[in-house]
């Protein structure tokens, strides 16, 4: 886990090959609440995984938890977010969820990526919630019943969130532009 925390490409592979029979039954547990027919098997979703985990270029160490644990986590975090995407219409797959009028979180180069990347890093900071409905609202396109149903949470706490997490945004931008 240390070494894919440094970013090394091997590491991805090697905690897969190691952890593939326990990623392999989390994936088919995943794979029986999907809709059928399924265009993809639990063996394609653990390959997905694998190739999400060779863009990782650092993580941040986990409190508290186990690096097979810390490993788990995130392999089950990649496993729905790929299948969220995978499931979503191809129009619907580029959409993205403007935050207000004066709030875009478009980005015109590599400079503005890194920026956006750690305002939401920054928001994480403050909860960590806070990004993932950030990133299912904005960059998945879903409704807030929907992150309420993925998170197993009221819809009203999403709405509180997204809410504080807009302001603050909104904030950031009008503040700190590049």
């Amino acid at each position: 886990m240390r070494d894919l925390r440094g970013g090394s490409k091997q590491a991805a592979g090697q905690l897969v090959a190691a952890f593939y029979p326990e990623l392999r039954r989390m994936a088919a547990r995943r794979m029986r609440s999907e809709r059928t027919p399924h265009t993809w098997q639990p063996t394609v979703l653990v390959n997905e995984l694998y190739l999400e985990l060779l863009k990782i270029r650092s993580l941040k160490a986990p409190e508290n938890k186990s690096d097979r644990e810390a490993f788990l986590g995130l392999g089950a975090h990649i496993m729905r977010r790929l299948l969220i995407h995978h499931a979503r219409p191809l129009d619907r797959q580029a959409d993205k969820v403007e935050l207000s009028d004066e709030l875009k979180l478009d980005a015109d180069g590599p400079a503005e990526m890194a920026w956006i990347e750690a305002l939401l890093s920054r928001l994480s900071k403050i909860d960590p919630q806070l990004r993932t409905i950030v990133e299912m609202r904005v960059f998945e396109g879903l409704s807030v019943r929907e992150i309420a149903s993925q998170l197993d949470c009221a819809p009203r706490t999403v709405d509180r969130r997204w809410s504080f997490a807009r302001k603050w945004l909104e904030h950031q931008l009008a503040h700190s532009r590049p």
